[in-house]
């Protein structure tokens, strides 16, 4: 029975990667804009139609924004399922950025500053970002546009899913690594002198720091402001958002920490610190954020 179960699971493995593969070499194959008209589709089914997650994305943004009505929530909603079924689709595009010329028709960023502070410097440097805009193309693109990047990413259930995610990401010559390795590891690349990017916005497992984000107090992950203190190198949050064109704006801010020391309470200081500035872009552009991940499950008793 157990041997049953275990086949059974490897098939569905199996066909969810056949899958992924036939409707990436369909939306290669097709214009942006029908690929994206596709996408828009796929999320109104899932958000009218299979209602996945739904309750979960309606109530938190109700929590979130108390003061706007049902009819703005739901509209709120929907924007969410289309973006993240725009993200899926244009993951499945990647390959199809080759060039810098191909990362610059995507992606409007001004790195200037963070280069100055960083590499150009002659230092590391860490960059915090969140599950907002399209984060997987702000990765492979700003390899090509700003600098080459090692990224902390979650190993995937499917492993032939995450090794063909992992292949995208890396194709253009960006690192990954997995978060299980992220401090020891994370800690190297930045005394190279290479840049170290970072989600900052989950929970962590286990984690006993608890801080507010988006009005209620939960868990948040200490790892980048524990590697920028310890390596003494500048911090940048980084948000990729829609400019409603087709393409995608990267806003940088530089997190300051002058004033703290390498202590775990430092550390928790410039959590909040960037925690902030994420929040920020999640209450400007709320439709931007993965809010079907459930993110509060670990909140403070």
């Amino acid at each position: 029975m157990q041997r049953r179960g275990r086949n059974n699971g490897e098939f569905s493995q199996k066909a969810l990667y056949w899958l992924i593969m036939m409707l990436g070499a369909l939306v290669r194959n097709i214009s942006r804009k029908r690929s994206t008209a596709i996408a828009h589709l796929l999320g109104d089914f899932v958000f009218y139609i299979l209602q996945t997650r739904r309750s979960l994305v309606t109530g938190n943004l109700a929590l979130t924004f108390p003061e706007k009505s049902s009819a703005e929530i739901k509209a709120i909603a929907s924007r969410v399922y289309r973006n993240q079924a725009e993200n899926i689709i244009e993951m499945l595009r990647l390959p199809m950025i080759k060039t810098a010329d191909d990362a610059r028709h995507l992606l409007n960023v001004d790195a200037a500053d963070f280069l100055a502070k960083t590499t150009g410097n002659k230092k590391g440097g860490v960059l915090v970002s969140a599950h907002f805009g399209n984060w997987e193309l702000l990765g492979l693109c700003s390899g090509l546009l700003v600098a080459p990047l090692t990224i902390v990413v979650k190993p995937l259930k499917n492993s032939r899913i995450d090794s063909q995610i992992n292949a995208w990401r890396t194709m253009q010559g960006n690192r990954v690594i997995y978060n299980g390795q992220a401090l020891r590891e994370g800690l190297r690349t930045l005394r190279r002198g290479e840049i170290l990017v970072m989600l900052g916005d989950q929970s962590a497992p286990g984690g006993s720091f608890i801080t507010g984000f988006l009005g209620r107090r939960t868990s948040v992950f200490l790892g980048p402001a524990w590697l920028a203190l310890k390596a003494g190198v500048p911090l940048f949050a980084a948000m990729c958002r829609r400019t409603g064109d087709g393409r995608y704006k990267v806003d940088y801010e530089e997190i300051g920490y002058s004033d703290l020391g390498t202590s775990k309470e430092d550390a928790e200081e410039l959590a909040r610190r960037y925690t902030k500035v994420l929040e920020r872009s999640i209450y400007q552009y709320p439709e931007e954020w993965f809010w079907l991940h459930n993110r509060w499950k670990r909140m403070e008793l």
